[in-house]
């Protein structure tokens, strides 16, 4: 059943600058598509970043009701080392520098890709296709292409003509930029280049003989270029026509920009509705690059082996600091962004474990109606999370005040802020319980072990009369910001 907030929800369209209200082609399914990672290497925490957006998406979208085909692409060939198209294939120099088999390359990266999405309680994609899987498709879509004029062959590759698009389309309306003024600013081309423009992109690129990863084609032995990969799998599993497609706000241009001309000379209709782009993660204000040493991996964060943070930190604390700004917004990473959203995390937590001891009473103070309906309406704006998470700490304010007897909750709306707070917190945000079972990290458990402890020793000394060594044992966790909140089901503890 489609949830009545679902018809509000509003996303921002890159391709119109605007938010716009989301009407799905089918009324009842959702197709989304997102570019997934080229696995040649450990995967980022900016990659990281745009995943767990589009996994916000995806699970908010489940939540509204919909029935979602969600696509995410693995890049196994094809990703050439920069736009130029020029250079080794990236997994293909991996290989070559470690003397290992290209697919070795593949294995390893894409297990570290998954395990680290995993830690972070990322969902699977409905179907995460190979491009190498998908050789064939990408043949018959660049014969489709030259046959309709838009692609030509030279020298055993094959490339998209852009200028003879652009003469009936516009290249360019998704980034903003007007054709005219890119070849203005580029320079002429290179003798030994086979394409008739500068701004043509490979569709097939003939392989060197030193090139490792290469495929027949009716043009030579070769490899895709890497734009198309997106075009054909998106197509193949979503239609010519989908809702939804994603990535980071660094594939824009030309990588996005490719997929529409690509899509469009082969269909002749604009392949998707709705163009969806994460931003830039940056550490201690300053871009993220292994040369400078501003740099950290996923795992490294998780275990507090780095000389950048104080500490370790649990992948849900690391997912819940990076859901705080919305994902249209640079998000910067710091240890004192992160020691601050540890801090908020823990005490969502322990609200949310009280919510079963809290007594209820004949009428509520509090307007638990209105406070739901805030919360789709901070995600129905362009999944606006952080927005959602001030408001769920609203809900932390009133299950504090209702545990100290401030405000009253009558058993109905207890029960519709237990599921509200459930399905927002944990189905859509996808964080964990740290106090739960389900925790990953051994620090969390013994932290949660040496407060139980105080707290029962606190409890001795009270039962004892012993009120010196109970006010000391509350004072000075208070000076660590540890709440203890005594009620009469006994002690819990506010981080």
């Amino acid at each position: 059943m489609i949830l009545e907030q679902a018809k509000n929800l509003q996303i921002y369209n890159s391709l119109s600058g605007q938010k716009e209200i989301f009407k799905p082609i089918d009324e009842h399914h959702v197709g989304m598509y997102v570019c997934g990672p080229t696995v040649y290497s450990n995967v980022h925490l900016g990659n990281c970043r745009t995943f767990i957006s589009f996994d916000l998406v995806f699970r908010y979208l489940k939540h509204l009701g919909y029935k979602v085909r969600y696509v995410r692409n693995i890049t196994d060939a094809g990703h050439l080392e920069n736009d130029a198209e020029v250079g080794e294939d990236r997994i293909a120099k991996k290989a070559r520098l470690e003397q290992i088999e290209p697919m070795e390359v593949v294995q390893r990266y894409t297990v570290d890709f998954h395990n680290t999405l995993g830690k972070f309680n990322n969902l699977p994609p409905s179907i995460e296709p190979t491009a190498t899987g998908h050789i064939v498709e990408q043949i018959e879509i660049i014969k489709d292409i030259i046959d309709k004029g838009f692609a030509y062959e030279a020298n055993g590759s094959v490339y998209f003509d852009v200028l003879k698009y652009n003469s009936s389309n516009n290249y360019g309306i998704l980034s903003g930029r007007k054709l005219e003024d890119m070849i203005a600013n580029t320079r002429e081309l290179a003798a030994q280049s086979d394409k008739k423009n500068s701004q043509d992109f490979a569709l097939w690129k003939k392989a060197e003989p030193q090139h490792i990863m290469r495929w027949p084609s009716p043009w030579s032995d070769g490899f895709p270029g890497w734009h198309l990969e997106c075009t054909v799998m998106s197509t193949k599993y979503l239609g010519e026509q989908f809702d939804i497609h994603g990535g980071g706000m660094d594939l824009k241009f030309p990588h996005h920009e490719c997929e529409i001309a690509q899509g469009k000379a082969a269909s002749g209709k604009d392949p998707v509705n709705y163009w969806m782009h994460a931003n830039m993660l940056t550490l201690n204000g300053k871009k993220m690059a292994k040369s400078t040493g501003n740099y950290i991996l996923p795992n490294e964060m998780f275990t507090g082996d780095n000389d950048i943070l104080s500490k370790a930190y649990l992948p849900s604390v690391v997912r819940f600091s990076m859901l705080q700004a919305n994902y249209r917004s640079i998000l910067d990473f710091s240890d004192e962004a992160l020691l601050a959203s540890e801090k908020g995390y823990f005490k969502l937590m322990t609200a949310i474990n009280m919510l079963d001891s809290l007594p209820t009473s004949n009428t509520s103070s509090v307007d638990v109606e209105t406070w739901k309906n805030s919360c789709y309406t901070a995600m129905n704006d362009d999944f606006n999370s952080p927005v959602l998470i001030a408001k769920l700490f609203d809900a932390v304010k009133l299950i504090n005040t209702v545990n100290d007897n401030k405000d009253t909750i009558t058993k109905e709306d207890l029960s519709i802020l237990k599921e509200t707070l459930n399905a927002f917190v944990f189905d859509v945000l996808g964080l964990e319980n740290a106090n739960s079972n389900t925790a990953t990290d051994s620090s969390s458990d013994k932290l949660s072990g040496t407060l139980e402890l105080l707290i029962q020793l606190r409890a001795e000394a009270r039962a004892n009369k012993d009120f010196a060594t109970s006010d000391k044992i509350r004072d000075e966790l208070a000076k660590l910001d540890i709440e203890l909140k005594d009620g009469k089901d006994g002690t819990v503890f506010n981080l």
